[in-house]
């Protein structure tokens, strides 16, 4: 794995910005193994304090039918809210399902304004970001989602875990990394 776009002001980051640890997760909001990783990476954040941070990327597949529209919902409720409410959207979809038809009623949800955000997400406004990061991804090694990419910033060494792996092997690949 190389050739991994650098994290930037651009990126969802959840955690210390600072912190020496980045998990990249390239995810689709309709991937049941995503859905299934999300609250392990909730309890990494947790268990590691300000030494980790989880950046989240678009890796909508094509075969979700609602994966690219979700992709695009997370960006508009980032537009709308911020990087909180970009973070509170992929909780809320992966706790109730991606569902095309519910994005604006998850929106209000969180606290959105439902109107700004469907016509944002009609828009298709973000429909070219999310695949240029699907094709960064894709360029950097990622084959599937949820695809991990675990960082050491300071000496730069990667780890991968790929797939929803059980909680104790993204630890041992940040214990490895933090040595």
């Amino acid at each position: 794995f190389s050739d991994i776009p650098a994290v930037t002001d651009a990126d969802h980051i959840r955690g210390n910005a600072d912190a020496t640890i980045t998990i990249i997760e390239y995810s689709d909001t309709e991937c049941p193994f995503c859905a299934r990783v999300h609250p392990t990476m909730v309890q990494l954040l947790k268990d590691y304090g300000d030494k980790v941070n989880w950046v989240f990327r678009h890796y909508p597949l094509s075969f979700h039918p609602s994966a690219q529209k979700g992709a695009e919902s997370l960006e508009c409720a980032a537009e709308l809210g911020g990087n909180d409410k970009f973070w509170a959207m992929i909780d809320l979809i992966y706790e109730k399902g991606s569902d095309l038809t519910k994005f604006g009623e998850y929106a209000k949800e969180i606290g959105l304004n439902q109107t700004a955000f469907q016509k944002c997400l009609d828009s298709g406004k973000y429909a070219t970001k999310t695949a240029e990061m699907m094709q960064s991804g894709t360029k950097a090694g990622i084959q599937g989602t949820p695809g991990n990419l675990i960082i050491n910033n300071k000496t730069k060494k990667v780890a991968v875990v790929s797939g929803a792996q059980p909680l104790q092997n993204f630890k041992t690949a940040i214990d490895g990394l933090l040595k």
